[in-house]
């Protein structure tokens, strides 16, 4: 996706152009934050941690966060759902640094930072609200986004129980050859998917995956500009609750 992003910047004129290959994923493995969008934060389907223990949530909030004390966060992890994205903020950056390296550490893939922590989410103008805080219930409910199949109705596809559906693995064939690829399924990688439309049938429902979800994406949106049925898996296919039978290179 970065190298086809770097070619329509230089398609659109732009010159120094450079791609970090490794991508998102190198860069959080070594340990490096990735902060959310304001916008993301304000209405986002996430669960939202407030770390700070010092009576200031009642002061002053982010709408929606949930205040668990870093001191007890580790008490309060099974409360958080793996497949959940999680959002934190705090009064500095050791702690809620400390409580990303946590998360991530048992195993939770989606982490992000409030930039600048409560004090950086006022100066960029985002609401607060105040008062007491009745409840630390963490609360958070998968919703499927337009275009999304959920899990359920994917692993019925893959297990050839949804008659008339043809699904798409959008990997390339270097990750299938490590990786094994699910029952059912033909492998059309991303950059080959417009070039492939004759292998795809009209007259049936179209379910796509990869990896995490994001190039299934974009290869929905380009079937969809093409009048296709179609919907794409937005999951990471390692998770637990993506259990589909795979079938492993010999």
């Amino acid at each position: 996706m970065s190298t086809a992003n770097a070619g329509l910047a230089k398609k659109f004129g732009y010159k120094n152009v450079r791609v970090f290959l490794d991508g998102e994923p190198s860069w959080t493995a070594a340990g490096h934050p990735v902060y959310a969008s304001n916008k993301f934060v304000e209405t986002g389907n996430i669960v939202l941690l407030d770390l700070r223990q010092d009576g200031s949530p009642v002061d002053g909030r982010i709408p929606r966060a949930v205040n668990v004390p870093y001191e007890k966060l580790e008490t309060r992890l099974n409360d958080i759902p793996r497949n959940a994205p999680v959002v934190l903020y705090g009064a500095d950056d050791e702690a809620v640094m400390d409580a990303l390296d946590d998360l991530r550490e048992d195993g939770y893939k989606k982490v992000s930072l409030v930039k600048g922590n409560y004090k950086g989410w006022v100066q960029s103008g985002g609401k607060t609200e105040s008062g007491p805080i009745f409840s630390d219930e963490i609360s958070w409910v998968r919703k499927l986004g337009k275009g999304e199949v959920s899990v359920a109705e994917f692993r019925k596809a893959t297990n050839g129980e949804l008659p008339d559906t043809f699904v798409i693995d959008a990997r390339t064939p270097e990750e299938i050859a490590e990786n094994g690829i699910f029952k059912n399924t033909v492998n059309i990688p991303l950059d080959m998917v417009p070039k492939s439309l004759d292998r795809i049938p009209k007259d049936k429902r179209v379910f796509i995956h990869c990896s995490t979800g994001a190039r299934a994406d974009l290869a929905y949106q380009e079937l969809i500009n093409h009048g296709y049925n179609v919907k794409f898996l937005l999951l990471d296919i390692t998770d637990p609750a993506c259990d589909c039978e795979i079938i492993r290179p010999e």
